[in-house]
């Protein structure tokens, strides 16, 4: 099932799983809300150039806690609009006082260019603030969030920012990867001051410990991905190590299905 707002796009991924997407943007931005029997999480909250919880609300009346897989300013749009947000303690500064490696122009320049739908008339993107504020809860490794009678499972995968997070969803076998691991229409980042290459490479090789994948859904690109992209992570991990690649400047490094930027 696939819904059509005039700047969102929902797909329904099982009967309490569904992608809000920004399809007219250039980053191609999903967001993922994932029902339990007592409450919902949020992952993400888009760009902030259209209000996502309006779709929300439409989706469910359960409470909703936000889960922030990083704080960068196309994955905290709309954190203003909820009460519950939690994020990775070594992201939190970030969310508090502001992201670190990019300047408010580039942002406001980023937010609105290679839009392919219109841009909502109350958005401003010369006065477009990514969100500042103060959690309410820190996440760590392995934190467990229960949704009644569904179970998600919280992994620490820095590199793309410090705080970065993956989380897994254990009843379903969804793996919610951020911008750890996405298709290949855009590069994985790791080439900004404020990411880690070495980091980000062991952290995708902790996905390979993973039990029970079933599909892999980045915050970009295309939706889903088969859990067949592990093997290929895999894969790229033996070669970017044993050709020394793995260090800022070597570029865009290509392999199936996704491809990394140092």
């Amino acid at each position: 099932m696939q819904i059509e707002d005039n700047w969102f796009t929902i797909e329904k991924i099982d009967d309490s799983t569904f992608a809000i997407s920004e399809y007219g943007h250039w980053e191609k931005v999903h967001s993922f809300l994932l029902l339990g029997h007592t409450s919902a999480v949020l992952i993400d909250t888009g760009l902030g150039i259209d209000n996502i919880k309006r779709i929300t609300d439409r989706l469910t009346k359960l409470p909703i806690k936000v889960l922030t897989t990083h704080v960068h300013w196309d994955h905290i749009g709309n954190h203003h609009m909820f009460e519950e947000i939690f994020v990775h303690s070594a992201d939190s500064d970030w969310l508090e006082n502001g992201i670190k490696g990019i300047s408010i122009d580039q942002i406001r320049k980023d937010i609105i260019r290679d839009t392919t739908k219109d841009i909502p008339g109350n958005f401003d993107a010369s006065k477009y603030i990514p969100y500042t504020g103060k959690p309410k809860g820190l996440l760590e490794d392995g934190d467990i969030i229960d949704l009644g009678k569904r179970t998600l499972k919280i992994y620490h995968t820095p590199g793309h920012s410090p705080g970065h997070i993956c989380i897994h969803d254990m009843l379903n076998g969804y793996l919610f990867t951020g911008d750890l691991l996405y298709s290949d229409d855009t590069p994985i980042y790791a080439f900004y001051p404020s990411t880690d290459p070495a980091k980000l490479v062991n952290s995708l090789e902790r996905l390979l410990t993973i039990p029970n994948v079933t599909k892999v859904f980045g915050s970009h690109n295309k939706l889903s991905l088969s859990n067949d992209i592990l093997k290929e992570v895999s894969i790229a991990i033996t070669e970017l190590r044993s050709k020394n690649l793995i260090r800022f400047g070597t570029g865009i490094h290509q392999f199936k299905g996704f491809k990394i930027q140092f």
